[in-house]
């Protein structure tokens, strides 16, 4: 046999076949490391983990935790902060109705503050579907968990 007929000629149909299979497999290790890495919020340690990632730390033992469940239209305040959700890439318009957990913690390294500030995330079984960082004061301020 000589060397030219064990030689593969590559086709537009073998080509396009090994860069499917190669996106396959880094589309597969990339899900593979997502859920590696997902915090599962569902879990105190997951929440502070969470928390602690976007830089805030929070006293565990001032954890509060109550049961809510979403209304079934934004209107007024919940729909202005949804807005401010948004902007953080969270959306409760896709939870209408639904149920939550609403975890609140106190915030420990809020800079320049000498109010009460708490971190409050919204969770649906493993995942945190909305959050903010606010004040207690009447006059007080609200925002969203990622620092800027």
């Amino acid at each position: 046999m000589s060397i030219e007929k064990t030689k593969r000629r590559m086709t537009r149909p073998r080509a396009v076949a090994i860069v499917l299979s190669a996106a396959a497999i880094l589309l597969a290790l990339l899900a593979l490391r997502l859920l590696l890495t997902r915090t599962d919020c569902g879990a105190q340690e997951g929440r502070l983990r969470f928390l602690e990632g976007l830089g805030w730390q929070v006293d565990a033992e001032s954890e509060s935790l109550e049961h809510m469940r979403l209304p079934d239209k934004l209107s007024g305040v919940m729909a202005e902060y949804n807005r401010m959700q948004k902007a953080q890439g969270y959306d409760l318009s896709r939870h209408l109705g639904e149920s939550c957990d609403v975890y609140s913690y106190r915030v420990t390294n809020y800079p320049d503050c000498g109010q009460s500030v708490l971190a409050t995330l919204y969770v649906q079984g493993r995942c945190v579907i909305a959050g903010d960082i606010h004040s207690t004061a009447l006059d007080g301020f609200m925002h969203g968990l990622k620092r800027n």
